[in-house]
């Protein structure tokens, strides 16, 4: 293999010199005594390759949008290095390249100018639309505001200023001026009014404060009463409920102070419905004893008997006296059950014996006998005179009247 063939860019003459082939015409790169021709070549043919991956690199940034002034100064700097590059490679195509990029330099410049114009114009509407955000928030209406979310709602439009400041395109000083002038103004008056809102709390809760610890007062003066006092103290409670609130830990503390009150009179009762309770478990056992028989009268007929039976029962009842009250209805429902069959025999005798019934029923039976002897006149006289029709018509009459006899107990 002859010199000129050793590369299509280059070559080792037998000195060690390398040469690089370019349009111009061949120059020498360098030297590389101590090696072979393919190993001299491949030494330059790296420095090549660095050279042709910074041009590639620098097409990639171009692609992405890098600025018009730094691919300018990129271009140049490669330019100068590939002119006069140590280097065995296509040089000229590494040229064109570079050319190509500088060439689109002015483009590229033009379209970040539209780009820089697109953000500043976006930039701004952010800028302004957390500005109206803010504003929105500065026109509730005070008294119905959620302070705690309004709060952080202003918390976050704040943080979102001061990112889109940092990250964010330079705004011209006229317009950022005025919108941040627009957002101060919002935060002073949403925290005005929070201010405002709060001290006009406290006041009410101090006056709840107030309220409540007097209700506390007449509710621990009610215990030397013990039982006997209950009533007056459900009435001290419908009055806590309406008293309003003093705040959540501070109504947590005068409420427990209220119910302990509350709690001595309560306990104080529970021990007499306890006696008490003691005393009417016997009572319950009489009843449940007298139950039994009463109960017996539910297959009872006759309701006078029944009557005479029940009122004895509910005599001894009376006598008995209470039982324990969680036993009140159990028994209670049992003895009406009875009660209730008992006035149902009467209702239904009171029906049976009823005297104006009994006496309209009496002067039908008059009126229907009456007609049917008379009915049975007119069909003899038919039958005598041989008139079918006024027999057949009598007979007709007559079997409905004797049918109506029959329906009314004749």
């Amino acid at each position: 293999m002859t010199e000129s063939d050793q590369q299509p860019w280059g070559r080792v003459d037998e000195t060690g010199t390398v040469y690089v082939r370019t349009a111009d015409g061949e120059r020498a790169v360098g030297e590389y005594p101590d090696g072979t021709p393919e190993e001299a070549l491949a030494y330059f043919e790296r420095k090549y390759a660095d050279l042709a991956g910074g041009v590639t690199l620098l097409e990639q940034r171009v692609r992405r949008g890098a600025p018009a002034a730094d691919v300018a100064k990129a271009v140049a700097a490669l330019q100068a290095s590939v002119a006069d590059a140590r280097a065995v490679g296509d040089l000229d195509a590494l040229s064109r390249r570079l050319e190509a990029l500088s060439g689109t330099t002015q483009e590229l410049t033009e379209q970040q100018q539209a780009e820089a114009k697109a953000a500043l114009a976006e930039a701004i509407a952010e800028r302004t639309a957390i500005v109206e955000a803010a504003e929105a928030l500065a026109a509730q209406d005070p008294a119905k505001t959620q302070w705690k979310q309004t709060s952080a709602e202003l918390d976050s439009l704040f943080a979102s200023w001061q990112k889109h400041q940092q990250d964010g395109p330079r705004l011209p000083k006229g317009e950022a001026n005025e919108l941040w002038k627009r957002f101060r103004t919002a935060r002073s008056t949403i925290e005005t009014h929070r201010k405002a809102f709060f001290a006009e709390l406290d006041a009410a809760h101090r006056d709840v404060r107030a309220r409540k610890q007097r209700l506390i007062e007449r509710a621990e003066a009610l215990a030397p009463r013990g039982a006997d006092a209950v009533g007056d103290y459900r009435a001290l409670l419908d009055e806590w409920k309406g008293a309003g609130r003093a705040g959540k830990k501070l109504d947590d503390a005068l409420w427990a102070k209220f119910k302990a009150a509350g709690d001595v009179l309560f306990n104080a009762k529970a021990e007499i419905d306890a006696r008490d309770d003691a005393e009417y478990r016997a009572n319950l056992d009489q009843k449940l004893e007298l139950l039994t028989e009463a109960e017996g009268l539910l297959t009872e007929q006759d309701p006078k008997r029944a009557r005479q039976q029940l009122n004895a029962v509910q005599r001894k009842w009376d006598e008995i006296g209470r039982v324990p009250r969680d036993q009140v209805r159990t028994v209670e429902d049992r003895l009406r059950k009875v009660e209730t069959h008992v006035r149902q025999l009467e209702d239904e005798r009171w029906q049976r014996e009823d005297p104006e019934k009994k006496a309209r029923s009496e002067g039908m039976l008059g009126q229907l006998q009456d007609a049917i002897a008379k009915l049975e006149t007119e069909l003899a006289e038919a039958e005598a005179a041989g008139d079918a029709k006024a027999t057949a018509e009598a007979r007709e009459a007559l079997e409905a009247r004797r049918a109506w006899l029959k329906a009314v107990g004749g």
